[in-house]
């Protein structure tokens, strides 16, 4: 493939802007479209984008051409609208915001179109892409702490501080666990591999909407693993997802900011981000947004695989319907 990449974005909130902001700077991408169902959004593509063609409805960008698309639309929508880019053929990459559909079945029906179209695929799984998370990964791929004995996840943030756990307010999203939750759990597919849902608990009537969850894994390897998740922690204005994992010479602590390892022998490291060269190009949002779209552009522009792939993050949602199967049992 040669010249620039023409590219769609359909949703226009707040991720939609963030992509197309860095997009935009990309040397090898056009942003050709927009599809965005809210008028005022479309009359400011209209004047901010003078080229770019905006529509209302994602089957009026047949025809354009279109090399690649970014679906960052909510949650719940990506199920029919991946299907109709596919189906109508409208482009063969995408990009899909995390998580990849609001269940495991919907997701798995999207790997197979992706398959069916041979497609480049990715979502937006971000913490791949940190530099704090893959100093992790370094140490871990390097046995840094030994064998691994068990491993603390958790991902906070004060979205609902304050609210019941069955508060309404949780009724327009898709709750905690697949809405916040769904970092920790790819970051936990990334560094251990492939795991089963022992335990669940959680506080409100209906798992899709609670606010706060923990739960248990175990890897095929015997791994176990402990998740805490909760959008109405107090003092995450920001959204923060860390790991603490233990293992025979000692212990890796991994956040959004810094990387702390403590060795039996006494020895400790700590890294921040400014210690591991966490610059990019265009700054955006933080840091691993332009690195993420970097490397998916970069993917489709060689015809080379991108990671997280759709199947990548099918894992997801399988372990997110796994522990709602285990809540209700």
């Amino acid at each position: 493939m040669s010249g620039k990449l023409r590219v769609a974005v359909v949703g226009l909130g707040k991720m939609g802007l963030l992509h197309a902001g860095i997009l935009s700077f990309l040397p090898n991408v056009e942003l050709a479209a927009f599809c965005e169902k809210s008028a005022i959004i479309r009359r400011f593509l209209k004047g901010a984008f003078k080229n770019a063609q905006v529509v209302d409805n994602v089957e009026k960008l047949l025809g354009l051409d279109i090399d690649t698309m970014y679906v960052t639309t909510p949650i719940t929508s990506h199920f029919p609208v991946v299907r109709t880019i596919f189906s109508e053929g409208i482009a063969s990459n995408l990009f899909v915001e995390k998580t990849l559909a609001s269940s495991f079945d919907e997701a798995k029906a999207l790997c197979e179109l992706a398959h069916k179209f041979n497609s480049i695929t990715m979502v937006g799984y971000q913490r791949r892409f940190s530099v704090t998370y893959r100093k992790a990964k370094e140490l871990l791929d390097q046995e840094a702490i030994g064998e691994l004995i068990s491993f603390n996840a958790y991902a906070f943030s004060s979205d609902f501080f304050g609210s019941e756990a069955d508060s309404k307010a949780h009724a327009a999203k898709v709750g905690a666990l697949r809405d916040l939750g769904c970092h920790a759990i790819d970051v936990a597919l990334w560094f251990f591999g492939d795991m089963k849902v022992s335990s669940v608990k959680f506080e409100a009537a209906d798992i899709s909407f609670a606010n706060a969850v923990s739960f248990e894994c175990v890897t095929l390897n015997g791994l176990k693993g402990k998740f805490n998740v909760s959008q109405s922690m107090e003092n995450y204005r920001m959204p923060e997802v860390g790991f603490l994992i233990k293992g025979s010479l000692g212990t890796i602590e991994v956040n959004d900011d810094k990387v702390d390892l403590k060795l039996e022998n006494g020895e400790n490291f700590r890294w921040y981000r400014h210690d591991l060269n966490d610059n990019v190009k265009f700054l955006l949002g933080t840091p691993e947004y332009f690195r993420e779209d970097e490397h998916f552009i970069e993917s489709v522009l060689h015809k080379r695989p991108a990671e997280p792939s759709f199947d990548t993050a099918l894992k997801v949602d399988y372990l997110i319907d796994e522990i709602k199967s285990k809540a209700a049992s």
